[in-house]
């Protein structure tokens, strides 16, 4: 089931003190679905506000939330997922530049899962000669040089696999950024 709603913040958001003006509107967003989506209970846990939408009611600080916004609605089984229906300009081409980090972040990571798979041909090859049988001494020098070879060029492989891992954006998840925030919190009361 897919909606779109215009939600009013202005009435609930008036009532309450300057320095919680945006987090109201946000609660606000969360009851006015609940109520409206049919949600059971009115679990406000239920629903789901995507990360642009949070970003667009706080744009403006915490003092001065928007008055009304335009949100779309998806609801999957008990979960409520809410998407802004219209982004503003800073917000739809930071969401642009994230998407394109994300392809480059995956591209990367194939290009080098296919080096890697590359890396073991080439080690599977080097343990099949060493199987046969004995060779003559040229066959032998022959192949110690490509051992040497082959050990050189593993060498740069892992060099390369290194540089493109250092200059790789490592992406967290939603958890392991909270974790992190709930750890300075402890540390920093001083206790």
């Amino acid at each position: 089931m897919e909606r779109e709603y215009t939600i009013p913040l202005r009435d609930k958001v008036r009532s309450v003190p300057r320095y919680k003006k945006t987090p109201k509107a946000v609660k606000t967003v969360k009851e006015f679905l609940a109520r409206h989506m049919k949600i059971r209970d009115r679990d406000l846990k239920k629903i789901r506000i995507d990360s642009y939408l949070n970003e667009e009611l706080w744009m403006r600080g915490i003092k001065k939330p928007v008055h009304k916004i335009k949100v779309k609605a998806v609801k999957d089984g008990d979960i409520v997922r809410v998407y802004s229906a219209s982004l503003p300009e800073k917000i739809k081409f930071k969401k642009l530049r994230e998407e394109k980090l994300e392809v480059k972040a995956k591209a990367d990571v194939e290009k080098q899962k296919t080096i890697m798979e590359k890396a073991k041909e080439t080690m599977k090859g080097t343990k099949k000669e060493e199987v046969s049988e004995e060779k003559s001494e040229e066959e032998k020098r022959d192949e110690a040089e490509k051992e040497k070879a082959s050990k050189l060029a593993q060498q740069e492989i892992d060099k390369e696999i290194a540089k493109e891992m250092k200059h790789t954006t490592k992406t967290k998840s939603q958890k392991q950024k909270s974790a992190e925030r709930k750890g300075y919190n402890i540390t920093s009361r001083g206790h």
